[in-house]
């Protein structure tokens, strides 16, 4: 209980401090380009991305000639002299080394090829990936965005309602005070317009959890109060057939792509586990300048410089069988993803299905809907004229009152969520904006 009674002052406090703060108003398209910048998560999709192509640019470099430099200086013991015969070899103590290194390799069993190919595709993966975050972050704006506006408008309904009631409430005190009307008549619309505030506060409620949430998703302080510069139309789109539309999200979607780059990585991923059956060849060559340069004999204590180039290979006659596994590792990682593909393939025939049905259900709600307004709008009108007229009943007009809210307000749900449903048929197509026609 005293959880409840602190949750209702945090709740009260935080409406509060939104009618203070000054409203900010906010268009979708520039809700999604706030939240878009703001969002933690996109950034770090974004480095994942930039992470694997410094990692492809890295392995790539392996192509190219590798050139070390080495520098030394060495203090030798006191020895005896060293005598040959007549001749007496120098003692040099102090020894100085420069060293520069170059390496080319110049065929490497195709591992070098393969480990670039797999760390190039895993790259064009992270691409895919940070497109599917962008494309999940949009919709989840979207959706943020449209619960505020679906709100908003319930709150606005919901005043209508009470200031409709506390007209109707007047008017039957009216008729009351010249005995035209029984306190049963009063009390019931007094019983009505209590349901219509408590429906009103839950609104408001509803509106500040909304703002919240909204606040939350695009990376904005949470007591900022929003306002809604966008609106809702009953103007639907048509959308093509869903075999084509299947066949758009099969070549369009990030995730799709994505799972493609890693399937072709993963058999890179082979071809570099079988290199370890060949040989390597490398070009080799260094150059000393030394003092005394050990290649000269007898030694001198000056700098002397040489050279030499060659050409090595490496290998492996018996590796305890590592080959084989690391082979077998990479055969099976390439069956999984291979799976893993598949799977992909068929969820997203699933839910595009899912959400063409769904988008053409609530495209026939709104028409339902449109015609539910038109029928109540008139309705209310009539048992107005009538109930004034003293040829109809207050409870039938109390009836029309509520008639007319839940008309209003079902035309509004169906708007939202043809809204919503067309963002989600949008996003698992991996087209947004680009797959219906407006009608």
């Amino acid at each position: 209980m005293i959880a409840l009674k602190n949750f209702s002052v945090a709740a009260l406090a935080f409406i509060a401090s939104m009618a203070s703060a000054q409203q900010r108003m906010l268009t979708v398209e520039e809700s999604i380009a706030i939240g878009m910048e703001n969002s933690k998560a996109l950034h770090s999709s974004l480095m994942k991305s930039n992470y694997s192509d410094a990692r492809a640019s890295e392995i790539a470099a392996g192509f190219y000639p590798s050139v070390k430099f080495q520098a030394g200086y060495q203090k030798l013991s006191d020895i005896p002299l060293v005598t040959i015969g007549p001749v007496s070899l120098p003692v040099i103590l102090n020894n100085y080394t420069v060293k520069a290194s170059l390496q080319q390799p110049l065929f490497t069993g195709w591992k070098l090829q393969s480990a670039s190919d797999n760390a190039e595709y895993i790259s064009n993966a992270a691409h895919s990936d940070y497109t599917k975050d962008k494309a999940e972050l949009v919709y989840s704006i979207k959706s943020a965005y449209w619960n505020v506006y679906r709100a908003k408008e319930l709150k606005r309904l919901s005043d209508e309602n009470v200031n409709q009631i506390g007209q109707h409430l007047t008017d039957i005190e009216n008729l009351f005070k010249q005995g035209m009307a029984t306190t049963n008549a009063v009390l019931k619309v007094k019983v009505q317009l209590s349901n219509a505030k408590l429906l009103q506060s839950d609104a408001s409620n509803n509106v500040a959890i909304a703002i919240i949430a909204f606040n939350s998703t695009v990376g904005i302080p949470l007591n900022t109060d929003i306002g809604i510069a966008s609106s809702l139309t009953p103007t639907t789109k048509d959308f093509p057939e869903v075999q084509q539309l299947l066949v758009k999200a099969m070549t369009e979607r990030p995730d799709m792509h994505s799972m493609e780059w890693r399937l072709r990585a993963s058999q890179a991923g082979i071809t570099a586990a079988q290199g370890g059956w060949l040989p390597q060849v490398y070009l080799s060559g260094n150059y000393y300048y030394s003092r005394p340069n050990q290649r000269i004999f007898p030694a001198q204590d000056q700098f002397k410089d040489t050279w030499d180039v060659g050409v090595n290979l490496q290998f492996d006659i018996w590796n305890n069988l590592t080959t084989v596994y690391q082979t077998d590792q990479a055969q099976s990682q390439y069956e999984q993803t291979k799976d893993a593909y598949a799977i992909l393939k068929d969820g997203v025939t699933l839910e595009v299905t899912q959400n063409y049905l769904n988008v053409k259900q609530v495209k026939q709600k709104i028409q339902l809907a449109q015609l539910g307004v038109e029928q109540s709008d008139e309705n209310l009108r009539v048992t107005q004229e009538t109930f004034k007229a003293g040829l109809t009943t207050n409870s039938e007009l109390l009836d029309a009152e509520v008639g007319q809210l839940q008309s209003k307000i079902q035309l509004l749900q169906a708007l939202v969520e043809y809204e919503l449903a067309q963002a989600k048929l949008e996003k698992s197509v991996g087209v947004v904006g680009e797959v219906g026609s407006n009608k």
